[in-house]
């Protein structure tokens, strides 16, 4: 009887316990919000208010299609379609490189990023610092920097997505490489193999399909980063978009964000399948 007494009283303890901490979150959370809404000047009338004006400038980009004439409307409507086809092209290659080397930049840092596999604390910590600061910079950032000093075309939109996945893929490669089995690392230790080979060897066959996956993810981000940043003149679509809307050219501004939320929604769509071959059905499951 005294044990059952005890046991309900430290259950008792446990709940009024979980119930301050449920307290005490929505507090804190309240008190972000509030905060947050006003210092970014949140307005609910203000939001209420400019809809009308958001759906007359969509209103505007859009140009007058009818049935009987829809193929010559078509035509009007997208009559720069070969170059704007060119630059998407542009934008999508941007990405591709960029991803490229974010992904070398991304596994030479991952590993010894890993406090798991690295024992030496200042090499972890470094390369850690590393990847921190390669991903905390926006790409937005980048490409405006590197297009003071290499000047307006894609190569600034190459190293300014680069740098900015090196930093985010090496931090979610290093956690993958914190939750391998660690038996196999251990086997190849005891086998005499040095550092090099227990990565290669040991940890690398484990994360390969992990890797892969997250990269052809920031693939997609990283397409989609391309055309934002031609607006700063690092290439791609990006610059002409931005120009047409500088211009007020509204029928060429819906043409060109039509196709590349098209292009988007493929490579998303493709990426997705081929992560779904990489992890295997059963993942999904």
């Amino acid at each position: 009887m005294d044990s059952f007494l005890h046991f309900e009283g430290v259950c008792g303890q446990m709940n009024r316990s979980r119930k301050k901490r449920i307290v005490l979150f929505a507090i804190l959370f309240l008190a972000a919000l509030i905060g947050s809404s006003h210092v970014a000047e949140v307005s609910i009338g203000r939001l209420i208010e400019g809809l009308p004006d958001l759906f007359n400038y969509i209103r505007q980009t859009l140009p007058p299609v009818h049935v009987g004439t829809l193929r010559v409307d078509l035509a009007d409507w997208y009559w720069g379609l070969g170059k704007w086809l060119s630059l998407l092209v542009d934008t999508i290659l941007i990405g591709f490189l960029g991803t490229l080397l974010g992904v070398t930049g991304g596994l030479l840092l991952c590993f010894p990023a890993s406090r798991n596999l690295m024992r030496l604390y200042p090499v972890y910590f470094i390369c850690r610092r590393l990847l921190e600061i390669a991903r905390a910079v926006p790409e937005l950032v980048y490409a405006l920097i590197f297009v003071f000093a290499f000047g307006l075309g894609p190569v600034p939109g190459v190293l300014a997505i680069a740098i900015h996945s090196a930093g985010a893929l090496g931090k979610l490669f290093s956690e993958v490489n914190e939750n391998v089995d660690f038996s196999s690392v251990e086997g190849v230790r005891a086998a005499g193999g040095n550092w090099f080979q227990v990565i290669r060897y040991a940890v690398f066959p484990q994360v390969l399909p992990n890797f892969a996956s997250y990269a052809l993810l920031r693939f997609e981000i990283n397409v989609r980063s391309a055309a934002i940043i031609g607006f700063v003149g690092a290439g791609g679509i990006g610059q002409e978009l931005f120009f047409v809307i500088r211009q007020f050219i509204y029928t060429d501004i819906s043409a060109i964000v039509l196709l590349i939320i098209l292009t988007v929604s493929l490579i998303d769509m493709s990426c997705e399948k081929l992560r779904h071959r990489l992890i295997g059905k059963e993942a999904l499951i």
